[in-house]
């Protein structure tokens, strides 16, 4: 059993990491705020960008020109897989199950014969893909010293993709990222950039107002096409990283919020044994007090 010291040492111990959980769960409220508006706000210009890139590449007949982002290269071997998680953890199930999604699509690819490669964005997949796929990986790109996440960030990362295609390093591009739903629920995503998969607009038209209007473009459907598929890459990247950053802190709220609660519940516990303790010694050393008496 353990001393009475020792169980103040603990009890101690708890309370003071109970007031870091706690002040972790305050500053990721108060962070989550910011990034669910961001995240809110930047959805509906990348659905509105997939539904005039959805038009405009209905409107071609020739496809055996069109830009390669749109087609693809025509080959199916070599898939890049660009993951996107956090640099930093302490945020319950956000990094594994976003990189569980990674792992079960690369045995699927790797089943088939297909060529992998991984583009880690954030540490934490990294480390997590690297015990078992680390000759995969190309690179991590951190953004931990970055405060806050902005179109640069996600174009820099947009640039290099669309640099190793064009070198022709991949022949299919598939983003990893975990959609924020609410506080309690972020659910992990797969979305494939290159040959971009633009939504069916029919299906689509009452989410994407206008998509199966009639528009006149000038210059040709193609000119616009070449223009705004490179940058379709980096928003949706954008997108993403905007996503896993609301993802992210909502996790961690829900991460700190728990463990807040598990050490309140075992400070009472502690403290129950440390009370049975103390009474123990004490009515031990009253016991030994009347038989000293009644002895002499």
């Amino acid at each position: 059993m353990a001393s009475l010291k020792e169980l103040r040492n603990r009890i101690a111990s708890v309370k003071a990491t109970q007031k870091i959980t706690k002040a972790m769960q305050m500053v990721a409220a108060a962070k989550l705020r910011r990034a669910q508006e961001a995240a809110e706000s930047a959805r509906p210009y990348a659905e509105r960008m997939d539904g005039v890139l959805a038009n405009l590449s209905s409107r071609v007949t020739d496809r055996s020109g069109a830009s390669p982002i749109l087609v693809g290269s025509g080959k199916d071997d070599v898939h890049l897989l660009v993951v996107a998680t956090a640099d930093r953890g302490l945020c319950g199930g956000f990094n594994s199950n976003i990189a569980r999604l990674a792992r079960e699509h690369i045995r699927r690819l790797r089943a088939d014969g297909k060529t992998v490669k991984i583009l880690c964005v954030g540490r934490k997949g990294a480390d997590v893909l690297k015990r078992e796929y680390g000759e995969l990986i190309i690179d991590t790109i951190e953004l931990k010293e970055v405060k806050q996440i902005g179109f640069e960030h996600a174009d820099q990362i947009g640039q290099r993709v669309l640099a190793m295609f064009g070198e022709d390093a991949f022949d299919v591009c598939t983003l990893f990222f975990s959609e924020f739903k609410s506080v309690m629920s972020q659910k992990p995503t797969a979305m494939q950039l290159i040959p971009a998969t633009l939504p069916d607009e029919e299906d689509d038209a009452p989410e994407v107002s206008g998509a199966t209007a009639a528009y006149e473009y000038e210059p040709e459907e193609k000119e616009i096409l070449d223009d705004l598929l490179p940058r379709n890459v980096s928003t949706q990247i954008f997108r993403a990283l905007l996503e896993n950053a609301a993802s992210e802190q909502g996790a961690r709220m829900s991460a700190m919020d728990s463990a807040t609660r598990n050490a309140g519940d075992m400070i009472d516990r502690l403290t129950l044994v440390y009370n049975r303790t103390r009474q123990a010694q004490i009515t031990k050393e009253l016991i030994e007090i009347i038989s000293g008496a009644e002895a002499v």
